[in-house]
Order: structure tokens, then sequence, then C-alpha cells
């Protein structure tokens, strides 16, 4: 068997064919797939080849566009190009356009996944579609200069003099114009009231130490309360994404006076307050979050409501030891999705309903699998735009049981 050759370097002319999970798209080319960036379904385009390490596929960036789509848009970012950043994936993209890949993706997947054909809307947030992201983590380069990492690589982009577009404007100014330590990492959060927090990580004989530079703690708005939180800790990233997704939640949660709920990966509590006004003081809420830290912050923000219950440990071994059953679970797990011993834990104790929150429209897709095997169907889906310029979409699924 002769072995095969290696393509990258290769300049290819593809026709573009639909949107994946991931930013490209996807096109064929002798055989093999060849995952796109930085083309859009329809056009043609002259790629070359980034990354060869499949048989099956490989990955390439559109240099040329031979024949565009419509709706292509002058990227506002100079940096969001072939080889340049890779933090945003759709810049060429008009933001309707970019809201229906996504929701194309959304789609595909849960029919692929989980056997489910449904309509998707993605929802718009605002602001939208620059200045909105509130939490950036930089990189700094040999050069002592602070930036974002080019696509699949560890190579930093330094963004001084372009800055971020999709950043709260100006939250990065200060971070940008001096000098790191080579190799540390920058985080810059501005919260609700708009102050500034800028944190520095770095290695130092081996150990990783941490600096807080400014700021500290963070306060945030939403779910008409008033939060204070760490400022580098879990919060979302659009500014108007936590009050959205609670109200959502709430309308999908519909937990009744007197009952009990389960808010799992509870983060500073957000959902479990939500739920905690729907079951009232004659009810009872478990919040379970890994983070110590988190739950120190819950117990401070909500401690004007003592039927909430925290617990400072790993869902997956929760599930397994809980005593009682909820009518309410909201689960908003990390990116990789809740799992399915997880799934099957929650289904077994039979909620009425499920509210889950997902930032990855696989790890959805696999979970609502789990749960529709166990005797739940959806029963609706709401897609936001949290993430514009990226490929990433935030869902908020219903799940009852049949």
């Amino acid at each position: 068997m002769t072995e095969r050759e290696d393509w990258t370097g290769r300049q290819l002319e593809l026709e573009v064919g639909p949107v994946a999970h991931g930013g490209h798209c996807v096109a064929r080319h002798d055989g093999r797939v060849v995952f796109v960036r930085h083309a859009l379904p329809g056009e043609r385009v002259v790629a070359e080849v980034t990354e060869d390490r499949h048989k099956s596929f490989c990955r390439a960036d559109a240099l040329e566009i031979v024949r565009a789509d419509d709706r292509r848009v002058t990227p506002p970012c100079p940096l969001a190009v072939p080889g340049g950043c890779g933090g945003c994936d759709w810049q060429h993209a008009a933001p309707s356009l970019q809201r229906e890949l996504k929701a194309a993706v959304v789609a595909e997947q849960l029919h692929r996944l989980a056997g489910i054909d449904t309509d998707v809307v993605v929802e718009p947030l605002e602001p939208a579609p620059l200045g909105w992201r509130s939490r950036v983590r930089l990189a700094v380069g040999r050069n002592g200069k602070a930036g974002l990492r080019a696509h699949r690589s560890h190579t930093v982009v330094p963004l001084q003099g372009f800055g971020c577009p999709i950043a709260v404007p100006e939250m990065l100014d200060g971070v940008l114009a001096r000098k790191w330590r080579p190799r540390a990492e920058v985080e810059v959060t501005v919260d609700g009231d708009a102050q500034v927090h800028v944190q520095v990580i770095e290695q130092v004989r081996g150990r990783t130490r941490r600096r807080q530079l400014a700021g500290g703690r963070a306060r945030e708005h939403a779910a008409g309360r008033d939060w204070q939180l760490a400022a580098h800790g879990f919060w979302q990233a659009h500014p108007a994404a936590a009050d959205t997704y609670a109200r959502v939640v709430a309308e999908y949660a519909q937990a009744e006076p007197g009952s009990h709920a389960w808010d799992l990966y509870a983060g500073v509590g957000l959902f479990a307050s939500v739920l905690a006004e729907q079951v009232g003081e004659q009810g009872s809420v478990l919040a379970v979050e890994s983070s110590r830290s988190a739950v120190a912050d819950g117990e401070r923000n909500l401690s004007d409501l003592p039927h909430v219950r925290w617990r400072a440990e790993r869902v997956e071994r929760m599930v397994q030891t809980e005593a009682g059953d909820p009518q309410v679970v909201v689960l908003d797990p990390p990116r990789k999705g809740a799992g399915v011993e997880v799934a099957r834990a929650i289904a077994e104790r039979r909620p009425a309903r499920v509210v889950y929150v997902a930032c990855d429209p696989a790890a959805l897709a696999r979970d609502v699998a789990t749960f529709i095997e166990a005797g739940y169907r959806l029963a609706d889906l709401r897609a936001f735009d949290a993430f514009p310029m990226t490929h990433h979409v935030e869902c908020i699924a219903l799940l009852t049981a049949s």
C-alpha cells in the first residue's frame, strides 16, 4: 500500500458545501473532506491546506474567493483573516447570515445525534455584533506583547494597534499598551458597573501564580438581583446573556410553589435564584457546584433565600447519592455536556421538567438523545447569538417527561 500524499500547503479550488460545527464549511476534493475556514456555503474558493493529519479529511483556509455569497462582508477586524487571529470564525458573514449558519448547525446536530427534526431560529442579543465581549483571556508572546492565539495554534497574534472589535470598547487598552512576562496569560473582565478587572497568570519556578492587578470583586445585575462575585469566576461574557437566560429558564421551569428543584452546575446561583422565587419558602432548591469559591459567592448572594441549599461537589457524584426526587431540574454543564451517566441519573428521578442550558450544540444533542431514550421529549428550544462573530451559540432546551 502506497503512503497517502500529505496535502499540507497545497492549494485547491473548491465548491464549498454546507456549514459544519466548529466555524468552517465542508468541501470535497479527490474523495476527501476538506473543512474550509473563511468561506461560506455555495461559494467557490481557492483554499490552502493548513493541516493534514487524517486519512479522510484535512483543514484549509480560503485564500481567494472565486465566486462570493451575496452576504459576504469585509471583516471589521484586519486580523480575522487566514493566518491571523483564531478568535472569530464568521466576521466575513453578515450578522443575519451568521445566525442562519448557527441555526443550521444546531438543527443538524439534533438531527444527526438525537434523531430530532426541528426548525431552529438563533435570536440576536444586544449589543451585536461588536463590542459585546466583557471577558477576555489573552496570551503573551515571546516579545511580551498580549494577543490572541491563531486558529489551532499556540502562536500569539499581537493585538496592539488593532484592539479587539468584539471586546467591550476600551477594556483592553491598558493591557495592550504594556509588556508582560513572556508566556503569561492576562484575564480582563468588565463587570456590570463598567469596572475593569485585570489578573495575570504566570508560571514561576514550575508553579502557577495569579496576581490581581486591578479590581478583584465584580458586580453584576441579572434576574432582578445584584450579584458580587470573583471577577474572573464564571459569569456570562455577553452583557445581556445572564438576564435573558434567567427569563427563559423561569418560563421553562414553572416549578410549583412548595416543590423541590435542582440547579446543577450552579455557578454563583443565577438559576437557583429563579427557582427559589418559584418554589417559595415552603419549597426547596438544591444548588450543586464543584467550585468552592463559586459556592461561597453563591451563598453570600442568596443569603436572603434560606430555602436554597448549597453543595460543593461534582454533579457526577451528587446525582448518584442525593436523596429525594426533584420536580424540576435545571442544568448548565460545561462545554463537553453533562454526559450519559448524569443524564440517565436525572431521568431516573423522573422530574416533570428538565431545563438544559448548553453552549455546545453537539453536547446538547448527545445529552438530549440520552433523555429521549429515558422517556423524555424535546418540548421546546431557544437559541441565542450570545457570541457574535464566532461559531459559538447558546441553546436552552425544555425536556418534559413523556
